[in-house]
């Protein structure tokens, strides 16, 4: 009786898990859709101005910035269906942001860094559901190094900060996230065995999707920055 009981839990935590690897992938599918159309049809022109970054881009970056965080305090207040069409819409918004960014890639740079960024946050992942250590400790470390990022970001932005502070601000993007990966992933992991109300776990999954999105394609563009600027 207790190992079929054992062997539901895992059944039920492995279709937790896919569900949020299957929103995730989803939302990192229609970014990749958003910046593949802003490209062929030429509206990446509206986020360019004189050589620089328009008005238009620093309201979806700054939007879509505001819109995760406040689904993320909202996360277990409204319902999973709404919160998915947030999910989707965030995706659509960074799928803009990142266009710039694309644009200045070579096409070896840019699938260097998709297979890249998967590889590390699927071992981190995975790390994060193995290990039996309690990362808990490295999530006031993490959130100040990603705070940290955000405000060199918007720095950045205004100011040029050279080619050897962005490699080294790159580098600590990516470890901050990889990291963030494992850590978001054991939590989840852990949240899951607290939350007995379905409602809760559907809600925990589209929040943890978002937080793994949000780890992916932070890699993802801290990976494609280091190899932009080796170029």
């Amino acid at each position: 009786m207790v190992a079929k009981k054992s062997v539901s839990k895992i059944g039920d935590i492995e279709l937790y898990l896919k569900r949020i690897f299957g929103l995730m992938t989803g939302a990192v599918g229609i970014t990749a859709l958003t910046t593949l159309v802003m490209m062929i049809s030429g509206a990446w022109a509206g986020l360019i101005h004189n050589g620089g970054l328009s008005a238009a881009y620093y309201i979806i970056a700054f939007g879509g910035l505001g819109l995760s965080i406040w689904a993320q305090v909202r996360a277990f207040s409204m319902k999973p269906a709404t919160a998915k069409i947030l999910l989707f819409l965030y995706s659509v918004l960074m799928g803009i942001v990142i266009t710039p960014m694309i644009l200045v890639s070579s096409p070896i740079s840019i699938l260097l860094a998709v297979v890249l960024a998967a590889v590390m946050f699927g071992c981190m992942t995975l790390f994060g559901y193995k290990t039996v250590k309690d990362l808990s400790f490295l999530g006031v470390f993490l959130f100040m190094g990603m705070i940290g990022l955000i405000l060199v970001g918007v720095v950045s932005l205004f100011i040029p900060l050279g080619a050897t502070f962005n490699t080294i601000v790159c580098l600590i993007g990516v470890l901050v996230f990889a990291l963030f990966a494992a850590y978001d992933m054991q939590t989840l992991k852990n949240a899951y065995y607290q939350i007995g109300d379905g409602e809760q776990k559907n809600q925990l999954a589209v929040l943890g999707a978002l937080h793994m999105y949000i780890s992916f394609i932070a890699l993802f563009e801290y990976i494609l920055g280091l190899l932009n600027s080796r170029n």
